[in-house]
């Protein structure tokens, strides 16, 4: 078949004779998202062509890359006039402790190294700097193991990579990773040899040893810019600057400022004061205050923009960095995001992007860890998770472990990311999914447990992530013995603390769901986070002890020697049950 001219994915849908929810069902299980009227490339529509085993007649189609379009330009104008160049984007890669965040120091002349813990850069950030009257935009990115995938994730969204290689140490474990993610961006890269002034530098060693993966610098007969440089000194960062501009201007970077915004989020967080944070990199057009957007699939406006220093900024224009306020929701990093029209189409997208996500999955039998350790080694099965994290640092660690292992009956796959408590939307695209539901330090919300308990999703929370592996390896290899498990009892609510003679403070609570009974454990739960547990000693209901108080009655709960509980708190009782296999 030929390509239809306006490639949509309803249009291609028409044209392959299929419903445009299995065109996005198929795009899914590439991981892309995308509505009914968003714009597909011809990559992309190839993919869904060979799923469906249809030849496409066009032959640049069929020589595409079968790999998906980069989010940031899914939808894109096939008009490019008006296009000026923008500030290029750095990204500085490298093994830990090889000098990249001491780099930037050096380049911006401020302290962030101070400021992380133990000098290592625990999150992406970036920055803007000015030479020779011109703008270049930096990401640092961490040189961690455990965030190996966060690091893949800035070099996919840069024009130009500059690999930090340590004079004295030469290439190490992480520099061939970084390198591998450069080459798998396809984007230029460039050398910066640090800690020249050290005794034991040795600058053409490491030229050597960048020859011998591929990376060959120009005084060896290839055309990768190596600078050296010291980030302690300053010697050579002026060389390194005028090197960055040479090289992004063989290929400058354009863009249209006055499209549509579009932009790339390169981390976000909770903050207690502002809510949830996205730092961003804008990639086309200007994003300004009020604008209304889409990011995933959760729609928002623009409250507040925060430039690289702290300040308040009225708009941020293409290939610049800012933090971005009004989100409902943590943003997943990575996502792009969208302003569009106005809150009735932002909110339009977002539902769309919803239903995708549910529509897109077949519904089959649930999945979990006990079935596997029954099925043995019987067949190849994937096992799909859907993570929720507390952060995105204990999100990219805990995904970094998991990534790592390895068996020969399981493939595992992560269908999903996230950051926060988990949600009844996680159990229900873990049902869509046919995945697990795994919580790494956040606790389900009652939505969550109810629709898990409904739906059949394996739900599981724990706090150290070995934990994770453990349970998957022991159901994989067949070893569940009988064991000790908690099971939900109930939940209560403290809606005030009551002083008690010779017993300190209690929680004057109201039961809400199911049952709290002596003796059980209670976990604490305080903005959708664990922060203590805890045994239930006494029961009161008015001066009586009792031994238990079930839903739509109030009590006094003595927690023992924990009485650091407020009003608000919920406690999740558990009562230990034997589990066989």
């Amino acid at each position: 078949m030929e390509l239809p001219t306006n490639l949509t994915v309803k249009s291609l849908a028409d044209a392959l004779g299929v419903s445009a929810a299995e065109v996005s069902k198929i795009l899914l299980q590439h991981r892309v998202l995308a509505t009914i009227n968003q714009s597909l490339d011809p990559g992309t529509a190839n993919l869904v062509a060979e799923a469906l085993e249809v030849e496409l007649g066009a032959p640049e189609a069929a020589a595409e890359v079968a790999r998906p379009a980069a989010p940031e330009r899914a939808g894109r104008d096939a008009d490019r006039a008006g296009l000026v160049p923008r500030p290029p984007v750095v990204t500085v890669l490298g093994h830990v402790d090889h000098g990249k965040t001491s780099l930037l120091d050096s380049i911006r002349e401020s302290n962030v190294a101070a400021r992380e813990a133990g000098g290592i850069t625990q999150r992406i950030g970036a920055s803007v700097v000015s030479h020779e009257g011109r703008v270049i935009t930096f990401i640092d990115t961490p040189g961690h193991e455990a965030f190996t995938a966060m690091r893949a994730r800035g070099a996919n969204i840069t024009d130009l990579a500059v690999l930090v290689v340590a004079a004295n140490d030469g290439v190490m474990p992480q520099t061939e990773e970084a390198i591998q993610h450069v080459h798998n961006a396809g984007v230029p890269i460039l050398v910066a040899i640090n800690k020249i002034d050290l005794e034991d530098a040795n600058p053409d060693r490491v030229k050597q040893q960048l020859a011998e993966r591929g990376v060959v610098a120009e005084d060896f007969g290839g055309d990768v810019v190596c600078v050296p440089v010291s980030a302690k000194t300053g010697e050579g960062m002026s060389h390194l600057l005028e090197m960055i501009l040479l090289v992004t201007d063989l290929n400058p970077p354009l863009a249209d400022p006055t499209a549509p915004a579009q932009a790339t989020v390169i981390d976000s967080q909770m903050d207690r004061g502002r809510g949830p944070v996205a730092s961003v990199l804008v990639r086309e057009g200007t994003l300004r205050r009020q604008d209304y957007f889409v990011v995933g699939a959760v729609a928002g406006r623009v409250r507040d923009l925060i430039d690289d220093r702290g300040r308040r900024i009225e708009s941020c224009g293409p290939g610049l960095p800012a933090q971005v306020t009004g989100l409902p929701e943590v943003a997943v990093a990575g996502d792009s995001l969208l302003v569009l029209s106005g809150e009735k189409e932002a909110r339009t997208r977002a539902m769309d992007a919803r239903v995708a996500v549910r529509q897109g999955w077949a519904d089959t039998s649930r999945v979990s860890l006990a079935e596997l350790s029954r099925q043995g080694d019987e067949q190849l099965r994937d096992l799909d998770l859907v993570l929720k994290a507390d952060t995105h640092g204990a999100l990219e660690a805990l995904r970094s472990t998991l990534l790592k292992f390895s068996d020969p009956t399981v493939r595992l796959r992560l269908v999903y990311e996230g950051v926060g408590p988990i949600r009844e939307a996680d159990v229900d695209l873990g049902a869509a999914a046919n995945a697990i539901v795994v919580g790494f330090n956040v606790r389900p919300d009652a939505g969550a447990r109810a629709a898990s308990e409904r739906l059949g999703v394996d739900l599981r929370t724990y706090d150290v992530v070995y934990q994770i592996t453990d349970d998957i390896e022991r159901a994989i290899q067949g070893l569940h013995k009988p064991t000790f498990e908690e099971v939900f009892e109930g939940r209560a609510e403290v809606k005030v603390r009551i002083k008690v003679p010779r017993s300190g403070l209690i929680a004057g609570s109201q039961v809400t769901e199911g049952k709290v009974s002596r003796g059980s454990t209670v976990a604490v739960i305080r903005d959708g986070r664990e922060v203590q547990r805890a045994k239930v000693e006494s029961l009161r209901r008015f001066k009586d002890d009792v031994r238990e108080v079930a839903a739509g009655y109030e009590c006094g709960i003595d927690l023992g020697s924990f009485q650091d509980f407020a009003e608000g708190d919920v406690l999740e009782s558990y009562v230990v049950q034997q589990r066989n296999r």
